[in-house]
């Protein structure tokens, strides 16, 4: 296992010393698929996506899809060192994507790779590393898809600390814009759109959705911006606002929208309705295993591509949450020995008879 996590941390150190922000991954893709092709495996390039495949059982065979992502955000002020060059440590990789998703990216790899020379298993696995997933792009995961051919089950790999997420909330952005009429303020002309808006805005922070999922709990929703005016002395004709709404598994994004339509004057547009909740299957053999395993489970509040999926996944990967999209970005090595370990022991124990 010395030598799979010796080989973990350097493509990780590698991957970090390059840019690959979203629809940017071209040099991060290269040396994964590098790596990839180094250690004899056929790989498949979709643009900055890479796929790879590894046939354990027969063709007709279930196949379980390994997936996570090489592109990042942006680095955030507070560095204290250079997020592409940062100092080598023995006890950590250091560098922006380290925790988020590149620790998952190389475990899964290495997993992978531990099944391509000693592992015998009743299914397939698909090796799949994404881009553009922090922006949720049309040429991440959704692109690569369309090439990835059969999937039955997949973990998605996220800074989980090797929990299992087995549901995540969903994310529907919708604009508002409420239209009043400008004139003087001196001369009480007008109608003030800022009231418009805040009548709505009440009316939505005491909005309440009846569905309540037994797995997630009530709807999250937050006005969470709002605009007005371009001088003191005129009555805004226009005032906008933002709704940030993290939606559960008994809802789906149109639901929403159209309820809260029925309650306010003003405009509102979702920016995505395919930013949708999900959930594993209870009975799934992923749950299953989960519990043969002993790996706590929890429900995510965040997104991730599972929602871009239509077959039962969970959400898990080495690494702390908390330390992503943050300066000074890490991950510790017995963190990825712990992710490589987990996913091995985890595929091992998975009957997958779909």
């Amino acid at each position: 296992m010395s030598t799979y996590l010796e080989d973990a941390a350097n493509l990780l150190r590698k991957m970090v010393s390059v840019p690959s922000f979203s629809c940017e991954e071209s040099l991060c893709a290269a040396i994964v698929s590098a790596y990839l092709k180094s250690k004899g495996v056929t790989v498949e390039r979709v643009q900055n996506n890479i796929i790879a495949r590894l046939n354990c059982a027969s063709v007709d065979a279930p196949v379980l899809m390994l997936n996570s992502h090489i592109d990042t955000v942006k680095p955030t002020e507070g560095y204290t060192f250079d997020p592409f060059n940062p100092p080598l440590d023995n006890d950590k990789v250091l560098g922006l994507g380290s925790n988020d998703a590149g620790a998952s990216v190389v475990s899964m790899i290495q997993a992978f790779l531990w099944f391509k020379q000693q592992g015998k298993l009743d299914f397939n696995l698909l090796l799949l590393i994404s881009a553009q997933e922090e922006n949720s792009g049309a040429d991440g995961i959704s692109l690569a898809l369309k090439e990835a051919g059969r999937i039955d089950a997949a973990i998605v790999g996220e800074p989980t600390q090797m929990k299992a997420a087995i549901a995540e909330r969903g994310l529907l952005v919708i604009d508002g814009s409420a239209k009043g009429v400008s004139g003087h303020a001196a001369r009480g002309e007008g109608v003030n759109s800022i009231y418009l808006a805040l009548d709505d805005i009440i009316k939505i922070k005491e909005h309440k959705f009846n569905k309540i999922s037994p797995l997630m709990g009530e709807v999250k929703m937050t006005v969470t911006q709002i605009a007005a005016g371009s001088q003191h002395n005129v009555v805004p004709e226009l005032c906008s606002f933002v709704i940030d709404i993290r939606p559960t598994d008994v809802y789906d994004n149109t639901e929403i929208l159209n309820e809260l339509k029925e309650i306010v004057k003003s405009d509102l547009k979702a920016r995505n309705l395919s930013n949708r909740s999900s959930a594993t299957p209870v009975g799934h053999p992923l749950m299953k295993t989960l519990e043969l395993c002993s790996v706590e489970s929890y429900v995510s509040p965040t997104t991730s591509d599972w929602m871009r999926l239509s077959v039962p996944a969970i959400k898990m990967g080495p690494g702390d949450s908390s330390r992503s999209h943050r300066a000074d970005e890490y991950v510790t090595l017995d963190e990825l020995c712990c992710g490589i370990k987990g996913y091995i022991n985890f595929i091992e124990k998975l009957n997958l008879k779909i």
